[in-house]
């Protein structure tokens, strides 16, 4: 039999193509799946035990991101196929698939980030099907790497190879890149021209534009970070003089500021975790949560003057992790950052470069910024 089944939900950018071609391949069942504008379409073919049984599995063991909220499906002639495969997607009107949101990496991610045998090794934006940027570098749908902001960065031999293996996490990870095919770090500093630096002609990127944003904050500056969704102010939450100066050019004097820890261990120092807290701190979405501060926390009074709480989120996206580590190795003690909206009062938060490097110009020491462009829907 043939079975042709139209999927709703968030279905794109999820590794949800690849799961149903292994699904499709351990069942031995013939077909083809693509996306739509409206999401996923799969066509499947062989005995009608395993096509119910594709059936079941595919919403049991749908992959991590994935949320399947409808699948219409209806038979058709079989036509004798053999083998499966992710077709070409087919754009149209109509129906708009949902887009997923940006998620935190992953933990296979981060082991390759901090393995100086793997070929990722600090790779400030290193990601798989299971993480990362996708609503904000979704240009138009379906999506694919054409209607993303990663359309201009060509693959490498290496990337494309695991972009193509049906076994590889990364097996049709629209984002997929590596240090040689990009994207790629650059810092700035105030009084410099008016936009981000040309790729020809970058004097400071890549792990050294790291290395100069570490040593603005161990030296007691403020950065501008651009992460996934925009650009965020960053300064060492230890250093009071330093969350002084930033309450002062951001015009912030009262507001509690949010801080940024590496994982649970670190946040444990500076807040304490009733039941329940860490699952919230440690989900993909990385939600900023308001904890009971401790009273030997790390961080300077002037967080949150004269409150018994602590705003903490975990990081979330590479950069932040090799800030916080090269951050703890500069000073010789665990690292915690103040992280807040990259704006001025009134202002919205910048996401563009030249917007960052005009607009933050008066607040920010350094601008650590990166050639991906971001997309506010």
């Amino acid at each position: 039999m043939r079975r042709v089944l139209a999927v709703r939900g968030v279905v794109q950018g999820v590794g949800f193509r690849p799961h149903v071609a292994r699904l499709a391949g351990a069942l031995d069942l013939a077909g083809t799946c693509r996306n739509d504008t409206a999401g996923v379409r799969i066509e499947v073919e062989g005995p009608a035990a395993a096509v119910a049984a594709f059936e079941r599995r595919l919403r049991s063991e749908a992959p991590p991101l994935a949320r399947i909220d409808a699948v219409a499906a209806h038979d058709v002639p079989p036509c004798g196929a053999s083998g499966f495969a992710i077709s070409a997607s087919a754009d149209g009107a109509g129906e708009r698939t949902l887009v997923p949101p940006d998620t935190a990496v992953c933990a296979d991610c981060l082991a390759e980030l901090r393995d100086p045998a793997d070929r990722r090794y600090r790779h400030p934006f290193i990601t798989c099907t299971n993480c990362g940027p996708r609503l904000s570098i979704t240009v138009d749908l379906p999506y694919d790497r054409p209607n993303t902001t990663l359309a201009g960065f060509a693959m490498c031999a290496a990337c494309v190879a695991e972009y193509a293996d049906p076994l590889d996490r990364r097996y049709h990870a629209q984002p997929i890149g590596c240090h040689d095919c990009g994207p790629r770090l650059w810092y700035a500093e105030p009084g410099g021209p008016a936009r981000p630096p040309e790729p020809a002609s970058r004097a400071v990127d890549g792990e050294r534009a790291l290395q100069m944003a570490v040593a603005t904050l161990a030296g007691g500056g403020i950065v501008a970070v651009k992460g996934i969704g925009g650009y965020h102010l960053a300064c060492d939450a230890s250093n009071a003089a330093a969350v002084t100066r930033l309450r002062e050019r951001k015009h912030r004097p009262d507001r509690p500021l949010a801080v940024l820890v590496a994982d649970l261990v670190a946040a444990g120092r500076v807040v304490d975790l009733p039941p329940g807290a860490a699952a919230v701190l440690d989900s993909p979405q990385r939600p900023i949560v308001l904890l009971p501060a401790r009273p030997d926390a790390p961080v300077a009074e002037q967080i949150a003057p004269g409150l018994g709480e602590h705003g903490v989120l975990l990081a979330y996206a590479p950069v932040h992790h090799l800030l916080l580590a090269d951050l703890a190795a500069a000073t010789g003690r665990p690292s915690v950052l103040v992280l807040t909206s990259g704006n001025a009062a009134g202002e919205p938060l910048c996401h563009r470069d030249e917007d960052a490097l005009e607009r933050l110009a008066g607040i920010a020491d350094g601008i650590l910024g990166h050639d991906r462009p971001i997309v506010v829907p």
